[in-house]
C-alpha cells in the first residue's frame, strides 16, 4: 500500500498529550470533573480537529472560564516561527467552547498545532498550551487515503469504566494512524442515564464514572452539553481527538431514541417534562454544534446543516447524510407514495447533485442508518419502523421509494465507486446488494458495511429486507440483547484506498484491532 506514513506523529504527541492530561485532576467514581483554577484559563477537555481539507481545518477547544482562543501551527514539534490564528472569545454563550479555522495550510502535510487560552482582560496571561497534530488532505493520488468509522458511544448505561481502562477502543484505532475518523452517529445517548454501577451476567459489577448531567435524560441545554462533556472525561478519547481529525454526523440518541420531527412524547413517559421533540432537538443540535468541529454548524455558517460533502483528494469524496432532521414520522411505512422519505426532498436533490459533480474515484455515502436492515420502532408500543426497510420483501414502499429513486439515479448517471457505510444497529456486518436477488432491479450492485458500537450494548443481527436484494456476506453479533462492552462485540471499520491501484479495502475490526473480515473493491467497476 502506498499510504504515506508519518511515523513521528504518535511519539510527538505523547509528551504534549501527557501535559494536556495533567490539566485535568483525577476523576473518581460518582464525581464530576474538577479543574485546577490557577487564575489562568485551562483546557482540560483536550482539543479536536474536524472537516480537514487540502488547505484548512477546524480546531476545537473548551475553556474552564472566559478566554480568547489562539491557535499556533508549525511544520515541526519545536514550533519555531509558528503561525498564529486568532480565534473567538469563549464564553458562557457557547459553554466556553469554540472553533478556529486554520487556512492557507500546505496540502498533504503534517500540521502540528497548539491551542492557547488567553485571559480576555490580559492577553499576556495564558494557560498551559494543549497540542495536537493532523494531516491535511493530499492533492496527490499516490498518497492514498486511510480512515476509520464506527458509532454508538456510552449507550444503554455502559459508560466510562475506569476498571477497564475507559474507552480502550480509541487507542486501538489511534494505532492505525488514520487520516480521519468518521463517527456515524449516536455520539452520545442523551436519553440514556448512566448510573454508578450495573450488574454483569457473571455476577461482577460494571462501574461507571458519573456526572450530574448523566443522572437523567437530557432535556435542558445544560444537560445536553453535559452529555457531550461526559465522553471527554475519557483519557483515550482525548488522546485520539488530538491525533485524528473527525468527520461527525448525528442520529437519534443525540436527542432521543428513534425521534422524528414533530414528534410529541407520550404523557406516559414520565422521564420527560418537555414533551416537544422539536424543542429537545433544537437544544441538542445547538450543543452538538458547540462540541464538535463541524464546518456547516459553525457560527456564521450559511445553512446550519449536518449534511455535507468532504473532498478527500482525487481518490475519495465523503457524502455525510442527515437521516434524522428531514424524515417523515415513523410509521408502518407501507405507503405507495412518499416524497419526503428519510432524507427529505431537498437533501435528496443535494445528494444527487453532489454525486453527479464528484470526480473522485470512490464516493463513500456515510449513512447514519442502514438501507436493507430492518430496524423496528416500538418506542410508543406501535409496530412502526425506524430506518428505511420495513421487512416486506416486495416492491419499494414508504421510505424505500426514496432510496430506490437514488439508486436508479446512480445507475442511469453511470456514477461508479459508491460504497455505503453505517453504524446504528450495534453489530458489524457486510451486505452486498444485487438486482438479481431484488424485487426492485433498476440499480447497480453495491456494498454496505456496518460497524459499531464503540462503547455500548451489543445486539443480535437485524433481519434483512429483500427489496434491494441484500445478501449478508459477513456478520458478527451476539445472540443476546444488550451485551455489555465487557462481553465484547465492540467494533470499528477501516477503509484503505491504495494510491497506486486505486483499490479500496474494507476491514471490519474488533475493539482490540483484530481483523474479522476483509473485502477489496476495484475502482471503476460496477457489479462488484
Amino acid at each position: 500500500m502506498s499510504h504515506r506514513p508519518f511515523p513521528g506523529r504518535r511519539s510527538v504527541l505523547r509528551g504534549s498529550l501527557a501535559a494536556s492530561a495533567a490539566l485535568t485532576l483525577p476523576v473518581g467514581l460518582g464525581a464530576a470533573p474538577a479543574f485546577a483554577r490557577s487564575g489562568r484559563p485551562q483546557a482540560g477537555w483536550g482539543v479536536q480537529t474536524g472537516d480537514v481539507t487540502t488547505d484548512s481545518g477546524l480546531v476545537w477547544v473548551r475553556s474552564d472560564r472566559p478566554a480568547r482562543m489562539i491557535v499556533e501551527t508549525s511544520a515541526t514539534e519545536s514550533f519555531r516561527n509558528p503561525r498564529r490564528f486568532h480565534g473567538p472569545l469563549l464564553d458562557a454563550g457557547t459553554d466556553f467552547t469554540g472553533t478556529t479555522r486554520l487556512h492557507g495550510l500546505p496540502s498533504g502535510e503534517q500540521i502540528h498545532y497548539r491551542v492557547l487560552l488567553a485571559d480576555p482582560d490580559d492577553p499576556r496571561r495564558t494557560g498551559e498550551p494543549v497540542a495536537g497534530a493532523f494531516r491535511t488532505v493530499s492533492r496527490h493520488r499516490r498518497d492514498g487515503v486511510r480512515f476509520l468509522w464506527s458509532g454508538d458511544l456510552a449507550g444503554q448505561g455502559w459508560g466510562i469504566n475506569p476498571d477497564r481502562g475507559g474507552y480502550r477502543i480509541y487507542d486501538a484505532m489511534a494505532g492505525l494512524d488514520p487520516d480521519f475518523f468518521l463517527c456515524s452517529g449516536d455520539n452520545i445517548y442523551a436519553d440514556g442515564p448512566i448510573g454508578a454501577t450495573q450488574a454483569l451476567p457473571d455476577g461482577s459489577t460494571w462501574r461507571n464514572v458519573t456526572t450530574e448531567e448523566k443522572a437523567k435524560v437530557a432535556e435542558t441545554l445544560a444537560e445536553f452539553r453535559g452529555n457531550f462533556r461526559y465522553n471527554l472525561l475519557d483519557d483515550n478519547l482525548r488522546r485520539f481527538n488530538a491525533q485524528v481529525p473527525s468527520v461527525i454526523q448525528w442520529d437519534d440518541h443525540e436527542v432521543r431514541n428513534n425521534w422524528y420531527p414533530g414528534e410529541v412524547i407520550a404523557a406516559t413517559d414520565t422521564r420527560y417534562t418537555e414533551k416537544s421533540v422539536d424543542v429537545l432537538a433544537a437544544r441538542a443540535r445547538r450543543a452538538f454544534g458547540e462540541y464538535f468541529p463541524i464546518s456547516t454548524l459553525r457560527p456564521g455558517a450559511k445553512e446550519g446543516r449536518v449534511h455535507r460533502v468532504l473532498r478527500q483528494g482525487p481518490l475519495l469524496d465523503v457524502f455525510v447524510l442527515d437521516m434524522r432532521t428531514y424524515r417523515n414520522a415513523n410509521s408502518p411505512d407501507g405507503q405507495t407514495v412518499d416524497p419526503q422519505g428519510i432524507l427529505g426532498r431537498e437533501q435528496l436533490e443535494w445528494l444527487k447533485r453532489e454525486l453527479s459533480r464528484s470526480r473522485a474515484v470512490w464516493k463513500v455515502i456515510a449513512a447514519d442508518m442502514p438501507i436493507g436492515l430492518v430496524v423496528p420502532d416500538t418506542t410508543e408500543g406501535r409496530p412502526n419502523f425506524e430506518a428505511v426497510a420495513q421487512g416486506a420483501p416486495g416492491d419499494p414502499l414508504g421510505r424505500e421509494l426514496q432510496i430506490a429513486e437514488l439508486l436508479r439515479f446512480i445507475k442511469h448517471r453511470r456514477i461508479t465507486g459508491t460504497v455505503w457505510l453505517t453504524a446504528d444497529v450495534h453489530h458489524t456486518s457486510a451486505q452486498h446488494y444485487q438486482p438479481s436477488r431484488a424485487a426492485f432491479t433498476d440499480f447497480e450492485p453495491f456494498w454496505e458495511f456496518v460497524s459499531g458500537p464503540l462503547n455500548a450494548g451489543a445486539f443480535p443481527a437485524s433481519a434483512l429486507d429483500g427489496t434491494f436484494g441484500p445478501e449478508r456476506v459477513f456478520v458478527k453479533a451476539p445472540t443476546a440483547s444488550n451485551v455489555s462492552p465487557a462481553g465484547g462485540y465492540q467494533f470499528f471499520g477501516e477503509v484503505d484506498i491504495d494510491g497506486g491501484s486505486g483499490e479500496l479495502t474494507v476491514r471490519l475490526r474488533e475493539q482490540d484491532g483484530t481483523v474479522l473480515f476483509t473485502k477489496s473493491l476495484q475502482p471503476g467497476r460496477v457489479g462488484q
